[in-house]
Formats: C-alpha cells, structure tokens, sequence
C-alpha cells in the first residue's frame, strides 16, 4: 500500500462522510436537539459500522456485506422505525424554564450509539463504498496488519472529523437560541429532520 493510494482513499473518504445524507442528518439533528456531547454518540455508531463494512471488504467477505442490503431489510425498517420515533420525542420535548438546562439534556447513549450503528448498516452508499470503489484505491489482497490498522484509523479519524465539524456547527446554531419559543421551534425541526431521515432509511428499496 502506497502513500498516495491511501491519501486518495483519505480524499474519497471526506467526500463520503461529507456528503448530505442520513449519518450526516440524524447527526445535525441530535446535535441541535440536545447539544454537541450526544452527537457524538450518533457519530461513533456510524464509525462502528464503517469499521465493520471495511473489514467486511478487506476480509473478503464483499459478497456477504453486498447481500446485507436485502438481509437487512427488516433492520432498515426497524432502525428506520426507531429514527421516527427519536424525531418525535424531539418534536413533542417541551422547553425547560432555562434553556441551558435543555442543553445538557440527552437521550441514552446506547440509544444514540445503536441510532448512529443502524443508518450506517442500512445505507447502500456505504455497502458500495467499501465493496465496490475500495479496491480502486488500494490491493486489499496484499494488506497486512499494519496497513489494515493504518486504513481503520484512517476512516475513523475522517469520518469522526467531518460529522463532528457539522456537529459542532449545529450545537453553536442552537445556543443562539434563549426563548423557549425559539427552542420549541429549533425542536421541532431537528425533529422534523429525524422522522424524515426515518422515513428515508425506512422507504429506501
């Protein structure tokens, strides 16, 4: 594995994560409904399921992780389900008499972790990645250890970096907001944004 395969890889990888979508929505979304800190437990279930779908493809295991799309059908719904359901809690959350109070309030972290799990597990775009345009980039017939290690922190370290940039940004969007009025409003449109990116990974054939 050379140095550039795996910069064009790293380059590839940030236009995935970067790229509007459902990991980058339910992440916005959990940001603006309860402040940066229980984003990142929507961002680290993405992380584990890139991390599974790539050894999937450097293991050889391609035709496995390709026909998760049709296994993971009743898991799509499921998660898609459970989305919807977040996105409602969201929408119907009444402001607290302060709003920073709201702003240290959070869901469950393994709920969040296990939201942040199933959209990666249920997107086709990532199945595609890993299996399709990943051996464009590098040999994966030829990686030892090191360059596997090398390759998985490479995904976290770029996947982490870029949902934890739109999610910081949207945690700073919300502490702009100081009347339970505007705090309601803001609810119910990350809600809004969570039941719709439930109803996409729900819908999607």
């Amino acid at each position: 594995m050379t140095f550039l395969s795996l910069l064009s890889f790293a380059a590839a990888m940030m236009v995935l994560a970067a790229s509007p979508g459902p990991g980058v929505f339910a992440t916005v979304a959990r940001s603006l409904a309860s402040g940066f800190r229980p984003a990142l437990a929507v961002i680290l279930g993405i992380v584990v399921g890139d991390i599974i779908y790539l050894l999937f493809a450097i293991f050889g295991l391609s035709i496995v992780a390709r026909s998760l799309e049709q296994l993971f059908i009743f898991v799509r719904i499921a998660g898609g389900i459970y989305l919807f359901w977040l996105g409602l809690k969201i929408w119907f959350s009444k402001p607290p008499e302060k709003v920073s109070q709201q702003l240290l309030a959070s869901p469950s972290r393994p709920g969040n972790i296990l939201s942040g799990l199933v959209i990666t597990l249920s997107n086709p775009k990532v199945v595609l990645f890993y299996c399709g345009f990943l051996p464009t980039f590098i040999d994966l017939s030829v990686l030892e250890l090191p360059d596997i290690f090398l390759i998985g922190s490479v995904v976290t370290i770029v996947l982490s970096a870029v949902l934890m940039t739109y999610a910081y940004m949207a945690s700073r969007a919300r502490q702009l907001f100081s009347s339970q009025k505007a705090v309601k409003r803001l609810n119910r449109s990350a809600g809004g944004v969570m039941m719709a990116t439930g109803v996409t990974i729900a819908a999607k054939g």
